[in-house]
């Protein structure tokens, strides 16, 4: 890959000569929820004992864990018991989601790389022959029988078996469900299943040398829908699309499912937002934290990308049908072709986010590196990949097309109409719970620092946020705002972060807390004086079936891990 700075001056958006600088405090979170269920149904596979799944799991490598009295192992990899297979249990109803009978499962062996590299592409660069080539791809997919482990039917089927918990845990006495989303397994998840679905396409095309692109929607060429994936005629073409975001419609990389058009500057906002989603450090900000075997994921275990834009994405090209299908639902998203098209990028902003300042890495806890997934090969062969296979593009033999990255140097900016305290009334304290039918506006104490000289952060805390999980829900969280409601961007400081869920599962109530790290936000405004904060929920989309059981800030040591705070 060429050095950032290099990518940077390709931009017409680099006007500065600032230094990108990430700063080590930056964990603003965002938490857009999309999540499933599934029965616990079989589907009359081939079944090994309990006895035999746990020595299975000792075998891929060592005792990595103890089965404690509850039923659980702990400190071990995940890894998906692909010989028994659920029937899902989706927002569109039960669904098959099983690959065929699995038998031999082989181990994978990283490719010979023969230099250069496979290119993958940025989609609105791709020239006529890649795009043809990828149609007839696809279109060969199309045409196997629904029973073929490569047919584009089956392949869409391995994304909602691994999110729609069709898969338990091998193991796991207590049948914990296996899930890649909302934790750290959802980048190098991705990754091996692109991987595969492209040695898939390139064994039918017959070139050696086909990449899948990338839909390059963080930069402002590729911020539209790709033209060529519209076509009624191409196989890429899916009419399971929001009509109103077709090729002509700039994409909104933080949509609430409410507003189309924007009075500010979506491609402005758009890459202010980019940059606030990668700037992050740690792994567990940007890929998510790590679930030891036995524990399932909680809409805090996300990381930025994946709570947004990602989640957004989905939602802004599914269409408006009650179950959101095919984008917009997780069990049906692989059967858009824009979909590989989406998660290539996800997959290329990883690599990105690698080289930037401050040297981010990947995390090196073994139970992490060693979870597994199964997929089948373009030999139909099904194979066991780790994640520690799965780290470095150039040793599963590919690369990215360079493009600039016009969001590097672009940082959230402060609203151009702040609250000022001095001049208009403080809103009222108000009493909890809230239903939120409408905006909540209110003030909120904060805590005294005692003085000890730890680094702390400042923590807004939304408790006993309660909601039908079968609803599609949407809000947003803003600090030092009390004005109404507004068209507002969410790359000005005072937007700290929105919870989003798209509906899932079967109905009943879920109830979680939400936290917001805003120490950069009080510095940012200029509020590190205030004892209290003016605090704003928004709500977007079906605020009328939640309920917010109280607000408050609270310190925090910089060192406390995300996910504890939720609940």
């Amino acid at each position: 890959m060429a050095s950032l700075s290099s990518l940077l001056l390709l931009s017409p958006y680099s006007q500065t000569k600032t230094k990108f600088s990430i700063s080590s405090n930056k964990r603003h979170v965002v938490v857009n929820y999309v999540s499933c269920k599934a029965a616990s149904s079989n589907n009359g596979e081939d079944s090994v004992s309990k006895f035999d799944r746990r020595e299975v799991l000792f075998g891929l490598g060592g005792l990595y864990g103890v089965v404690t009295a509850t039923g659980s192992v702990l400190a071990a990899p995940l890894t998906p018991d692909v010989f028994n297979c659920d029937m899902a249990q989706t927002p569109g109803g039960i669904k098959n989601c099983c690959p065929p009978r699995i038998g031999k499962i082989i181990h994978f062996v990283p490719p010979k790389i023969q230099q250069p590299y496979v290119r993958r592409p940025a989609a609105h660069l791709m020239n006529q022959t890649q795009i043809e080539e990828l149609e007839r791809g696809i279109q060969k997919l199309k045409q196997l029988d629904e029973d073929d482990p490569h047919s584009f039917s089956h392949q869409a089927k391995i994304h909602c078996a691994y999110c729609d918990y069709a898969y338990n845990q091998l193991g796991s006495i207590t049948e914990t469900r296996f899930e890649v989303h909302s934790n750290a397994l959802f980048f190098p998840f991705h990754r091996a299943y692109l991987y595969f679905f492209e040695r898939i396409l390139r064994h039918y095309i017959g070139n050696p040398d086909f990449a899948i692109p990338f839909w390059n929607w963080d930069s402002p060429p590729g911020m539209h829908m790709p033209e060529f994936y519209n076509r009624p005629s191409s196989s890429l073409y899916d009419n399971l699309r929001d009509p109103r975001h077709d090729p002509h419609k700039l994409i909104d990389l933080n949509y609430n499912g409410k507003t189309e058009d924007h009075s500010f500057d979506v491609v402005d906002c758009n890459l202010r937002w980019m940059n606030d989603r990668m700037k992050v450090q740690s792994p567990r900000s940007f890929l998510g934290r790590v679930l030891k075997a036995g524990e399932t994921p909680k809409p805090s275990d996300m990381g930025t990308i994946e709570q947004s834009p990602h989640n957004n994405i989905h939602d802004w090209v599914g269409t408006k049908t009650p179950h959101f299908e095919d984008m917009g639902s997780f069990y049906s998203a692989a059967l858009d072709p824009l979909f590989y098209a989406h998660h290539t990028n996800i997959d290329r902003l990883w690599n990105i986010w690698k080289t930037l300042d401050g040297n981010p890495k990947d995390h090196t806890d073994p139970d992490w590196l060693n979870s597994s997934f199964v997929f089948y090969d373009e030999n139909k062969n099904a194979v066991r990949i780790e994640v520690s296979d799965c780290l470095d593009t150039e040793k599963l033999g590919y690369v990215y097309q360079e493009v600039p990255l016009p969001w590097l140097l672009l940082n959230k900016i402060p609203s151009p109409n702040p609250w000022i305290r001095t001049e208009e009334p403080e809103p009222p304290i108000i009493n909890f719970p809230q239903t939120l039918n409408s905006d909540i506006t209110t003030m909120v104490d904060r805590p005294e620092e005692a003085g000890s000289g730890e680094e702390v952060d400042v923590v807004l805390v939304l408790e006993d946020v309660e909601y039908d999980p079968t609803t599609r829900v949407h809000f947003d969280v803003l600090v030092n705002v009390v004005d109404e409601a507004q068209d507002r961007c969410a790359a000005f400081l005072e937007f700290v972060g929105s919870f989003k869920n798209i509906p899932h599962g079967l109905h009943h109530h879920d109830k979680t807390s939400l936290r917001f790290v805003i120490t950069e936000v009080i510095q940012g405004l200029g509020l590190e004086r205030d004892k209290n904060l003016a605090v704003k929920i928004e709500p977007m989309v079906g605020g009328e079936g939640v309920t917010l059981g109280g607000i408050k800030i609270q310190l925090e040591p910089v060192f406390v891990p995300l996910s504890s705070s939720f609940t």
